[in-house]
């Protein structure tokens, strides 16, 4: 059976879908996202807070010409302003994701395509058996093709998730506070308490955005089974009735519901969609709301 075909993240109609996203959060939250948050000052009010590559767009003034004169490489020098925010995306790669990867790579895309049209500055991560950069951190929307270029080719990767050592070291790599907007099923097996709690610790606005497949929420085999864990790989020999697998549904049923139910303690935003719902929906319906709120 032939490979499934991935969905572009850089066709024109995909783009122009994103601008309409873009277009109802300048309407709905009233520049709240908005580059007027940022001021023009300059000298000691802003500060420097990364490096990021030069891209075609960038202004020419910000190169760090003696970094160029020691490595020869073209690096423009990002700046931090009181008023302006980081939007910290998180979007779990590891292999459970894989059936879902591709709904949310457009999620993310949604919400990254709008920070970076916002002049928000935006940092974006997958995370796996550990933290890695999908992309340097950018700002502008010269930026958002090389966004989508990169993101699309972000794979599933990595064994067991470690949702928590992912989060200290996004907490060890970045110490301005921001929106964290986390793109996982959270189907973690050490849980996810610790890591929210170590988010929400840092000072940041935290967000969970769960998506599942169908498949996911119910046992479909009734029988025997060699299951094999996607992100482990240890086998277990099962005969599964139609008990084990009520149990099943029961069993994801509440591990969402402590999900549900641990947000609204800490008031941690949290959406939950499958892979049936359209990503326009799910971002409009996000934005109507107020945007990333509890």
């Amino acid at each position: 059976m032939a490979a499934p075909k991935h969905k572009s993240l850089t066709d024109s109609k995909f783009i122009s879908q994103l601008d309409a996203l873009y277009l109802l959060a300048q309407r709905i939250l009233k520049g709240n996202l908005q580059a007027d948050r940022r001021t023009e000052r300059k000298g000691s009010g802003i500060d420097f807070a990364d490096y990021a590559e030069y891209q075609q767009g960038d202004d020419y003034r910000a190169i760090d010409w003696k970094v160029y004169a020691r490595n020869e490489q073209l690096l423009v020098k990002l700046f931090e302003v009181e008023e302006d925010t980081t939007v910290y995306l998180m979007l779990d790669s590891s292999p459970s994701m894989e059936s879902k990867l591709d709904a949310a790579k457009r999620l993310t895309a949604s919400l990254g395509y709008i920070a970076l049209n916002s002049l928000d500055r935006l940092v974006t991560y997958s995370i796996a058996d550990k933290l890695e950069n999908i992309m340097p951190p950018a700002r502008g929307r010269a930026k958002t093709l090389t966004f989508l270029r990169t993101l699309e080719a972000t794979a599933s990767k990595g064994n067991d998730t470690r949702f928590t050592q992912c989060c200290k070291a996004l907490q060890a790599r970045h110490r301005k506070k921001g929106i964290v907007i986390v793109i996982s099923d959270f189907l973690f097996a050490n849980g996810f308490d610790d890591g929210l709690r170590i988010l929400q610790g840092a000072g940041h606005d935290v967000y969970c955005l769960q998506i599942h497949d169908k498949a996911d929420l119910e046992c479909q085999w009734l029988g025997d089974a060699d299951l094999i864990c996607s992100e482990t790989g240890t086998h277990q020999k099962v005969t599964i009735t139609e008990s084990e697998a009520a149990a099943y549904k029961k069993a994801m049923s509440d591990w969402n519901d402590s999900l549900k139910n641990y947000c609204r303690r800490k008031g941690i935003g949290l959406t939950s969609i499958t892979t049936e719902d359209h990503f326009e929906v799910v971002i409009q319906g996000l934005l109507r709301k107020g945007g990333l709120v509890a």
